[in-house]
C-alpha cells in the first residue's frame, strides 16, 4: 500500500483484526462526579520515540506522562524491536510533571477575553535529555523546555550561630553579636580583629567546612519562547518541520512559518483572506508539515478540500501544487451539504505517502499521488443524518473530531460520541472495523456482526466504504449520548497503542 515502503501483509491476506484491551487510566472519575470544566483534556500528543505523552487542557495546564516498563530491559525498547524481542506486557505510562503553559488574557485592543485552553502540543527534537514541546492558545505559542534539575541539600555547617563566637567559646552576652563570613563574630569595632584573636590549643574543633548530603533531583519546566501578536483570527494548528528549525501555526486565514530560535517575527506564507470579507468562501481549519520533506505541507478547508504546497515555488504560497478534493454527488445537495465537509483535522502517514482527513460524517485516506479522489472512505456518523437537523440546533454538528494512523501505516482511527472511538483497517482487502468505549471495558459496545463493506473500482483504485454497520442505538440497545464526545485522541509512532480523552480522563488501550 506504501508505494516503496511496501508494507508486507499477513500470508494469505491482510493482516488480523486487532483485539484491544485496556491498559490504564489517569484521572478516572467516579460515578456522579461533576467535571470541572478547566480539567478537560483538549490537545493530546505522543512524541516520536512514543516514551512521553503529553496532554493539554482548558485549563491552560500541560501534563506530561514517561513511559515505564521499557526501562528494566537495561535496553532501549529500539533495540528489542530490532532484535525481534518478544515484547508481552501492556504498556504503563506514570505522571511524569506538569506546568500552567497559558493563563488568561485579554485583548483590550478588541475588547475580547483570551482563554487559557490548549488547542494544540507539539514535540520538538530532545537534546541532552531535556524534553522540548510547543504548546498554543488561541492566540500565542510558547516553546517549552523540561529538564531535570539536582538541587543540593548542605548540612554539617559550623556550630549553630546564636551560641558560637570566633574563639569557639559560648556567648554570654544576650545580644547576639553579628557574625562575619568565616563565623568570627564583629563588636562593630574594627581595632581588635588583629591583635585579640589566638586560637585556642589543638585548633578550633567547632569550625567545620559545609558538606552536600544529598542531590535531590527536580523538574524544572521553561518558557523559553513566546510567539506572539501573529494571528488575528483563532489559532488552529502547529506542526514541526522535518528540519528542526522552523514551525507552522495556522489561523482561519493565514499560515506563517516561524524559525523555533526567532520569536521577534514570523513569515506569511499562505493568507486566503479576501480583499473584502463579504466575499469569504472557505477558512483554514487544519495545517500539518510533511513528514520527511522539509519544503513540502498540507492544509484542509471548511469546503473540505486538501491542498498540498511547496515552499520552494514561491515565498506566498497561494497557488497550490495539488488539490485533492472529491466531486459532490449529483442531487445530494442540502442545507447541511457545506457544514458536513468541512475537514476537522488531517495526519500525514509516516511515510509522507498518505493523507488521512477527518470530516464530519467520514474519515477519508488520500494518496498524495492521486488527486482524482480519496483511495478510502470510512463512514462514521452515517447514522447521523437524520438526526442533522437537532445536531445544528444544538451545534453539535460543529465538533472537531481529531483523527491519527497507526505507525505501520495499516491502521486509522478516530473519535465519536458517547465516549467511543473507531479503528479501520485500511490495508488492501482488509474488512477490519472496531467501535470501542473509552472505559476499562473497551469491547462492551464492540458491533458483533459488521457488515462487510461494498467495494467499487475504478480503473485507478480501490475505493473502500466501510464503518456504517452503526445504529443509532449500539448492539446491546444503548442510545448515543451527544453531550460525551471523543473528540482527541494519538496513536504510538511504533506500537498498537492509542491514547484518548474522554473529558478529564486519560485512557490508553493496546493491542
Amino acid at each position: 500500500m506504501h508505494g516503496g515502503d511496501e508494507v508486507v501483509a499477513a500470508p494469505g491476506g491482510p493482516p488480523q483484526q486487532l483485539d484491544w484491551k485496556f491498559s490504564q487510566v489517569f484521572g478516572e472519575r467516579t460515578a456522579g462526579e461533576e467535571v470541572q470544566e478547566v480539567d478537560i483534556i483538549s490537545a493530546i500528543e505522543f512524541d516520536k520515540t512514543g516514551d512521553h505523552l503529553a496532554t493539554g487542557d482548558r485549563g491552560g495546564r500541560v501534563v506530561l506522562f514517561e513511559r515505564t516498563d521499557t526501562k528494566d530491559h537495561g535496553v532501549s525498547r529500539r533495540d528489542l524491536e530490532r532484535m525481534d524481542y518478544p515484547i508481552s506486557r501492556h504498556p504503563e505510562f506514570r505522571y511524569k510533571t506538569e506546568f500552567q503553559s497559558h493563563e488568561p488574557e485579554f485583548d483590550y485592543l478588541k475588547s475580547l477575553e483570551i482563554e487559557e485552553k490548549i488547542n494544540k502540543i507539539r514535540w520538538c527534537q530532545t537534546a541532552n535529555g531535556v524534553l522540548s514541546l510547543l504548546s498554543t492558545n488561541d492566540k500565542t505559542i510558547k516553546f517549552w523546555k523540561v529538564q531535570e534539575k539536582k538541587v543540593k541539600k548542605i548540612s554539617d555547617m559550623n556550630l549553630d550561630p546564636s551560641k558560637a563566637v570566633g574563639n569557639g567559646s559560648v556567648a554570654s552576652s544576650s545580644s547576639p553579636k553579628p557574625c562575619l563570613a568565616n563565623g568570627s563574630s564583629f563588636d562593630g569595632s574594627y581595632d581588635n580583629l588583629s591583635n585579640d584573636f589566638s586560637p585556642p590549643p589543638g585548633g578550633l574543633p567547632s569550625l567545620r567546612l559545609p558538606v552536600v548530603t544529598s542531590q535531590e533531583t527536580n523538574l524544572l519546566a521553561r518558557c523559553r519562547r513566546v510567539y506572539g501578536h501573529a494571528h488575528d483570527y483563532h489559532i488552529n494548528s502547529i506542526s514541526n518541520n522535518s528540519d528542526g528549525e522552523t514551525f507552522i501555526s495556522a489561523d482561519d486565514l493565514r499560515i506563517n512559518l516561524w524559525n523555533l530560535e526567532i520569536s521577534s517575527q514570523s513569515f506569511n506564507i499562505v493568507d486566503v483572506k479576501p480583499a473584502n470579507m463579504e466575499d469569504l468562501t472557505e477558512v483554514i481549519t487544519s495545517a500539518e508539515f510533511h513528514p520527511t520533506h522539509c519544503n513540502m505541507l498540507a492544509y484542509s478547508s471548511s469546503k473540505g478540500s486538501i491542498r498540498l504546497i511547496d515552499l520552494r515555488q514561491s515565498a506566498l504560497c497561494d497557488s497550490h501544487a495539488k488539490l485533492f478534493e472529491e466531486p459532490e454527488a449529483p442531487g445530494s445537495r442540502s442545507f447541511f451539504t457545506e457544514i458536513i465537509a468541512s475537514i476537522s483535522d488531517i495526519k500525514f502517514s509516516k511515510d509522507g505517502r498518505y493523507i488521512l482527513s477527518r470530516d464530519y460524517m467520514t474519515l477519508k485516506l488520500w494518496d498524495i499521488n492521486m488527486d482524482s479522489g480519496p483511495v478510502a472512505t470510512f463512514q462514521v456518523h452515517e447514522y447521523l443524518r437524520p438526526k442533522l437537523c437537532d445536531l445544528y440546533e444544538n451545534d453539535s454538528i460543529f465538533d472537531k473530531f481529531e483523527c491519527c494512523l497507526s505507525g505501520d501505516g495499516l491502521r486509522v482511527a478516530t473519535g465519536s460520541y458517547s465516549n467511543l472511538f473507531r479503528v479501520f483497517g485500511c490495508a488492501p482487502g482488509s474488512t477490519e472495523s472496531a467501535t470501542l468505549e473509552a472505559s476499562k471495558n473497551p469491547m462492551r459496545r464492540q458491533v458483533q456482526t459488521p457488515t462487510r463493506p461494498s467495494r467499487s473500482l475504478s480503473s485507478i483504485t480501490r475505493v473502500v466504504r466501510r464503518g456504517s454497520e452503526t445504529p443509532g442505538v449500539d448492539a446491546n440497545g444503548n442510545s448515543f449520548d451527544f453531550t460525551t464526545k471523543l473528540l482527541h485522541l494519538a496513536w504510538h509512532p511504533t506500537e498498537n497503542l492509542i491514547a484518548c480523552a474522554a473529558a478529564n480522563s486519560l485512557y490508553m488501550y493496546y493491542a
